[in-house]
C-alpha cells in the first residue's frame, strides 16, 4: 500500500484513517481479549457509516489486501498484521419495532444497549451472558444465551441483514434474497462479508427467576452428578450451567465468594417464581450454599446471572460439545476440576443445551450439531507466567473428554487458541462445512475475509 493509495482512501472516508504511529492507532487495534500481543494492521478505518465500509473493502479487495473487522474484540482469532482493519465500534444505531417484535441494529452495538432499549416494551433479545459482546459477531457463531432453551440460538431468529461483500457490493440478505448467503452467514463466523445492519426477533420476556447458587467446591463429587441428573427432565423454560473455579479475591465480587473454590450453578428460568423455586429446590437441598442469589429479577439484570468479566485482559479459552455426561465422563472430569482448588487453573463450565436449541428453526442455518447435550468450556484471564501451565491443562482437558466430544470447538466460544482452518472445519459436520465452502467460493473466492476463523475457498486451498 503506497502513501498515495492511502491518501486516496482517506479522502473517500468520513471517519478517520489511522496509520501506524499516528494518534489513536493503538487504541483502535485493541480488543477486549488481549491474547494477541501486538496487532499491526497496515491501516485502521474507523467507520462512520456504511459508505466507509464499502470504500474500505473495495480498496483492499482491488489490492489483494485482507480485511479484518472488529467491534468489541471479544472474538479475536488471528493477528490482523498487514491487513486493513475496519473498526465498526462507532456504528451504534438501534431501532426497536414493538409491533413486529424486532430490532434493527448497527454493527458496533453491544448487547447491553439492546437489552435496555427493548425493556420498556416488555421485550428481550436472545443475548448472551456477557453484556459487552457485540451483537453482530455473536450471531455469526450461533449465539447461546439464557433464553436459548426457550427460543433457540440467536442465529435462528435473524430476519435479514445488509452485508458488504468481498467485491464491495452492498446486499440485502434474507430468506428470499440471496438465501444461500442468508444460510451461511448465520453460523459461518464472518467469512462472507461485513454486516452493516441486522434485524433480529425480540421476545415477550420482561423478567426471569434467575441468579446463582454458590456451593462449596469440596462437594463437587456430589454436586456435579446431581446437577446432571437434574437437567434430564427440565422444561424448555429452564436454562442452567455449572462453573467450578477458584474465584478471585477482588472487590467487584460478593464478599462470601471472594477467594473461594466454588461450584456456581447459574439459573435462568423463563417462568413464574413459584415454578422456578420448586424446580430449583433439589439443588438448594444438596449442600448449604455459600451464597444464593436466585430470585425474581428484571431482564435488564440478566448479566448478573453468569457474572462474566467486563474488563479487558488476556483470556485463554477452549471449548467443545459433549454428547452425554454419563458417570464415566463425570469421573474423568472430577480430577481435572479439583486441580483448580489449589492451583492456577481455568474455570470449567458445563452448559445444558436441548429444548429449542435442539430443533431446526423455520429458516435453517449453518449452526451444527443440534443434538448436543452440553457444552464444555475452560477459560480464564491469564498472567504471562501461567500461560504454559494453563495451555497444557486445557489440552489435557480436551484429551480426557475426547470419548464424549462431538467435533471440535463450540462455535459460540471458539477462541484464538483454536484459530486454524482445521479447528474450524472440526466444529462442523462434513456436509455443513462443504456447503460453507461453496458459499465462500461464490462470495469470497479470493479470501479477502480471512482475518477470522477462516473457511478457505476452494482455490485458496489449492495454492
Amino acid at each position: 500500500m503506497s502513501t498515495t493509495d492511502l491518501s486516496a482512501l482517506g479522502a473517500e472516508l468520513r471517519g478517520p484513517l489511522l496509520l501506524p504511529g499516528t494518534d489513536g492507532y493503538e487504541e483502535e487495534t485493541l480488543g477486549f481479549n488481549r491474547i494477541l500481543p501486538q496487532i499491526r494492521p497496515a491501516a485502521v478505518v474507523v467507520a462512520d457509516g456504511t459508505a466507509d465500509i464499502i470504500a474500505a473493502v473495495r480498496f483492499a479487495s482491488r489490492r489483494g489486501i485482507a480485511v479484518a473487522v472488529q467491534a468489541t474484540g471479544h472474538g479475536v482469532s488471528v493477528p490482523a498484521d498487514g491487513a486493513l482493519l475496519v473498526n465498526t465500534r462507532n456504528l451504534t444505531g438501534v431501532r426497536i419495532d414493538p409491533r413486529a417484535r424486532a430490532a434493527r441494529i448497527e454493527p458496533g452495538v453491544q448487547w447491553s444497549r439492546v437489552i435496555q432499549e427493548a425493556a420498556p416494551f416488555g421485550l428481550a433479545p436472545l443475548n448472551g451472558a456477557s453484556p459487552g459482546v457485540g451483537v453482530v459477531s455473536y450471531h455469526l457463531g450461533g449465539g447461546l444465551g439464557p433464553l436459548g432453551r426457550s427460543y433457540g440460538y440467536a442465529a435462528d431468529h435473524v430476519r435479514n441483514f445488509d452485508l458488504v461483500t468481498a467485491d464491495g457490493e452492498l446486499l440485502h440478505v434474507s430468506p428470499d434474497d440471496h438465501p444461500d448467503l442468508f444460510w451461511a452467514q448465520r453460523g459461518g463466523k464472518g467469512n462472507f462479508g461485513v454486516i452493516t445492519s441486522i434485524e433480529i426477533g425480540l421476545f415477550p420476556v420482561s423478567r426471569l427467576y434467575g441468579g446463582g447458587l454458590f456451593l462449596p467446591g469440596e462437594h463437587i463429587e456430589r454436586i456435579l452428578p446431581a446437577w446432571r441428573d437434574w437437567t434430564q427432565a427440565l422444561p424448555d423454560a429452564m436454562q442452567s450451567s455449572i462453573a467450578v473455579m477458584r474465584f478471585p479475591d477482588i472487590d467487584v465480587l460478593p464478599e462470601p465468594v471472594r477467594g473461594r473454590f466454588l461450584a456456581h450453578i447459574r439459573i435462568a428460568f423463563n417462568g413464574s417464581n413459584e415454578e422456578g423455586a420448586e424446580l430449583v429446590r433439589p439443588l438448594r437441598e444438596l449442600v448449604e450454599p455459600v451464597l444464593d442469589t436466585v430470585a425474581d429479577m428484571p431482564y435488564t439484570d440478566v448479566a448478573d446471572i453468569n457474572m462474566d468479566p467486563t474488563v479487558p485482559a488476556v483470556y485463554f479459552e477452549r471449548s467443545t460439545r459433549i454428547r452425554e455426561l454419563d458417570d464415566a465422563a463425570i469421573a474423568a472430569l472430577i480430577p481435572l476440576i479439583k486441580e483448580g482448588a489449589d492451583a492456577v487453573r481455568p474455570g470449567i463450565e458445563l452448559r445444558h443445551l436441548g429444548g429449542a436449541l435442539g430443533r431446526q428453526p423455520e429458516h435453517p442455518n449453518a449452526v451444527p450439531h443440534r443434538d448436543t447435550a452440553y457444552t464444555l468450556f475452560a477459560g480464564a484471564p491469564v498472567w504471562p507466567e501461567h500461560v504454559q501451565d494453563v495451555r497444557e491443562f486445557q489440552e489435557r482437558l480436551m484429551e480426557e473428554m475426547e470419548p464424549w466430544r462431538i467435533g471440535g470447538p463450540f462455535l459460540s466460544f471458539i477462541s484464538a487458541l483454536e484459530s486454524s482452518p482445521e479447528h474450524l472445519r472440526s466444529a462442523y459436520d462434513p456436509q455443513t462445512y462443504e456447503r460453507l465452502v461453496a458459499a465462500k467460493d461464490a462470495y469470497d473466492p479470493q479470501n479477502v475475509f480471512r482475518v477470522n476463523h477462516n473457511i478457505p475457498p476452494t482455490g485458496w486451498r489449492a495454492r
